[in-house]
């Protein structure tokens, strides 16, 4: 065998390694809402996940003698969306995933990759939430994070790309020292621990669960602030999501000890003060999803590029 034929067989085993490595969806993922509205992938490697709209049926309330106005709301729309949730929670850790938005007219949708606490009493949640338009219109790339159930840090991204054309990679990276927003690998936003500094709240101590979902609203912070509403006659919006990864810090209880030896939680395990733009460029070169992707100074740059063309608000 020569050494062109070697070669082309090593690399014919790697992409079959590689193919074999990615995870099947079932094992990591639940559906815990909506699951008529979940169609996997023949190799349950990608999900697609639907947002309708049908009427109500009753099949009893005729003969029941309801009012009128019971009838009728019986009968009325049911707009129902879908939600994955990891099996596992998790203190620390990075969740990405190829993801294709709803194309055409999304105005009133949310498409959404995230991670959150179960608990309600006290929340902390790191946020990428994709905010549909009307047709022609781009997405709005909505990113946020909670922490004791203090919010009120959204920043906002128009994409630099048809998010609705194709698959685009969107990662959000946790550790104790900052929570990154990567879009194809490219860091869109850094939030820092400054609780011990500065007593901003940031999320070290309770377990969160993975999330994707779709779902509509009409909140202030939806399409043109809450003004434009679904067009439900373009149902089903249609969000696919493939290759949805997790590399995270296991954890079935509060507090951090429970991560153990995870290389996240391990990762800026001192957390030091920056106050430089070279500094922090070379911590999120550091997070990148694929390590040594990017120089440090193509970090910075890509950085310093997107905040100026394509930002559009900031807490």
């Amino acid at each position: 065998m020569g050494i062109c034929s070697r070669r082309l067989l090593v690399v014919a085993i790697l992409a079959a390694l590689c193919i074999l490595a990615v995870g099947n969806l079932h094992d990591d993922w639940d559906i815990d809402g909506g699951p008529q509205h979940a169609q996997f992938t023949g190799d349950s490697n990608g999900v697609a996940l639907s947002l309708t709209s049908s009427l109500g049926t009753c099949t009893w309330c005729i003969n029941q003698n309801l009012s009128a106005r019971v009838v009728l709301k019986l009968f009325e729309p049911r707009r129902t969306g879908c939600r994955l949730r990891t099996k596992k929670q998790f203190i620390y850790g990075r969740i990405s995933s190829l993801i294709k938005l709803v194309p055409g007219d999304s105005a009133g949708t949310i498409a959404t990759l995230y991670a959150s606490t179960f608990r309600r009493n006290k929340h902390d949640d790191i946020d990428f939430e994709f905010i549909g338009d009307v047709a022609g219109q781009p997405y709005t790339i909505h990113t946020n994070l909670f922490s004791a159930s203090v919010g009120n840090k959204e920043v906002e991204f128009k994409p630099w790309f048809d998010a609705t054309a194709g698959f685009h990679n969107y990662t959000i990276s946790w550790s104790p020292c900052m929570v990154v927003w990567y879009i194809d690998e490219i860091p869109i936003r850094v939030f820092r621990n400054y609780e011990a500094s500065h007593g901003v709240p940031y999320p070290t101590s309770l377990p969160m669960y993975g999330y994707a979902s779709i779902w509509n609203t009409t909140a202030p912070w939806a399409t043109h602030g809450g003004r434009v509403k679904t067009d439900w006659s373009k149902a089903p919006f249609v969000a696919n999501y493939n290759q949805i990864n997790l590399d995270i810090c296991e954890c079935n209880g509060d507090g951090g000890g429970c991560v153990g030896n995870c290389p996240m939680a391990e990762f800026g395990s001192v957390c030091r003060p920056s106050t430089r733009s070279s500094t922090t460029a070379t911590a999120m070169a550091r997070q990148q999803p694929s390590a040594g992707w990017h120089s440090t100074e193509a970090v910075a740059k890509n950085k310093t590029y997107i905040l100026r063309a394509f930002l559009i608000s900031s807490y």
